[in-house]
C-alpha cells in the first residue's frame, strides 16, 4: 500500500471535502479529524469496549432471587 497519494479538494455544500482512495479507506462509519499545525489528521473511531458500554448502564435496584434456596449445603451431598 502506498503511504502518500495526491488528491483533489472539492466543495460539498459549504464544506471542503476530499475523496479517500480505496487503498486509504478507514474502517467503520465514523472518524475523528483534528488539526496539528498545517496538518489534518483523520483517524477511525474505535468501537466502544464492552467495559465502557457497561459503565453507561444504570445500576439495577432489584434484588436477585436466592437461587440456592432449598438446596442442600455442599457438605451434605453424596457423590
Amino acid at each position: 500500500m502506498q503511504s502518500e497519494r495526491h488528491v483533489r479538494l472539492f466543495k460539498n455544500g459549504r464544506n471542503q471535502a476530499i475523496r479517500i482512495p480505496k487503498d486509504f479507506e478507514l474502517p467503520g462509519e465514523e472518524a475523528i479529524i483534528r488539526k496539528e499545525g498545517k496538518r489534518l489528521i483523520v483517524e477511525p473511531v474505535s468501537p466502544p469496549s464492552l467495559l465502557s458500554l457497561l459503565a453507561t448502564l444504570e445500576t439495577l435496584e432489584e434484588d436477585f432471587p436466592d437461587v440456592d434456596e432449598g438446596l442442600l449445603p455442599p457438605d451434605d451431598i453424596d457423590l
